[in-house]
């Protein structure tokens, strides 16, 4: 081998020629790049899975529902079956929770009674989550009554709800009891009284989020191009409340049932052969120094409903808020 040689050996190699013209940068897949935007569901949903007491109060509160709404088809003992000589007995294979002082199953009147009482409360929330976001989107939106609907609800928070709701009883269940039955009469009052005495917060928790809302740019564009009010409050303000509606609507169910418990355990609920988880809890305190258990059980579904209730609330949120989901 020569010096040339040598001196052509070590001179680098060029490189090969680009086939795609000098300078240009290699192809890119578009498969590897492209990222399918994420449903904002999905954040709600890790987030409010990161909550472990809303996970557990959720769990609880599904277990409460399908105790209460199967049961009856499982345990098919009718709850207002009166056997004298059954009466005051403890737990049995016949009767798991024993029967009262007129020996009827407190099993079936449990699923019976917590069967009406969430439905009172799932009904009372939907009528006052209707209206406390009517009358919050209204006052927070239109300035003009934004001062009369405040004050509105000022004198709603400043009633005395309880001697309200009893007077309210005593004036009307036996009117509606003749014209819907006594157990339909009762319901439809006792719901359509904690519906309207109970939408005062979430009203101004609304009014808050809209008059917030209102000086935000998508609202100001809205208003620039002429959009009419109704539809600026149905597609562009209502969509963006829903997180402080769903939340006062978990609060409002327990409230509902604190509510028609209390009413029921004064004697001012349901008639004393229609079962509620109030209405239990009256029967037996006569009988709690002997009896216990019958105080016991109907007390123990009213806290863990409310308890569970409770926390689904403070998971929803958590989840709901942006400014706390992704931690």
């Amino acid at each position: 081998m020569t010096d040339t040689d040598d001196r052509r050996d070590d001179v680098p190699a060029e490189p090969a020629a680009n086939p795609a013209g000098a300078g240009a940068a290699p192809a890119l897949d578009p498969a590897s790049t492209y990222r399918a935007p994420r449903n904002q569901w999905l954040d709600v949903w890790d987030q409010f899975k990161s909550h472990r007491g809303a996970l557990i109060g959720a769990a609880v509160f599904i277990l409460i529902l399908l105790a209460v709404t199967i049961g009856p088809y499982i345990w098919t003992i009718d709850p207002t079956y009166i056997d004298i000589r059954a009466k005051n007995q403890g737990p049995t294979l016949a009767h798991p929770l024993g029967t009262d002082q007129l020996g009827r199953d407190t099993l079936s009147r449990m699923l019976a009674g917590g069967r009406v009482s969430i439905a009172v409360g799932l009904t009372a929330m939907a009528l006052s989550i209707l209206i406390g976001t009517v009358i919050g989107v209204i006052a927070g939106y239109f300035k003009r009554l934004d001062g009369p609907l405040m004050r509105f609800t000022d004198l709603f928070l400043a009633l005395p709800l309880l001697p309200l709701l009893l007077v309210a009883v005593l004036l009307f269940r036996d009117m509606l009891s003749k014209t819907f039955g006594p157990e339909g009469g009762v319901f439809i009052l006792i719901v359509s009284l904690i519906g309207i005495t109970s939408w005062m917060q979430t009203a101004r928790i609304v009014r808050g989020d809209v008059l917030a809302l209102k000086e935000r740019e998508f609202v100001l564009a809205g208003r620039s191009i002429g959009t009419p009010s109704r539809r600026m409050i149905t597609r562009h303000i209502l969509p963006n409340v829903l997180s402080p509606i769903m939340v006062s609507a978990t609060l409002g169910i327990a409230t509902a049932i604190i509510t028609e418990s209390a009413l029921s355990f004064l004697g001012f609920g349901f008639p004393p052969d229609f079962p509620t988880w109030g209405r239990l809890l009256f029967d037996s305190v006569d009988r709690m120094q002997l009896y216990p258990e019958r105080v016991i059980w109907p007390g123990l579904a009213i806290s863990l409903t409310v308890l569970s209730v409770n926390y689904i609330g403070d998971g929803l949120r958590d989840a709901l808020d942006p400014r706390i989901r992704g931690r």
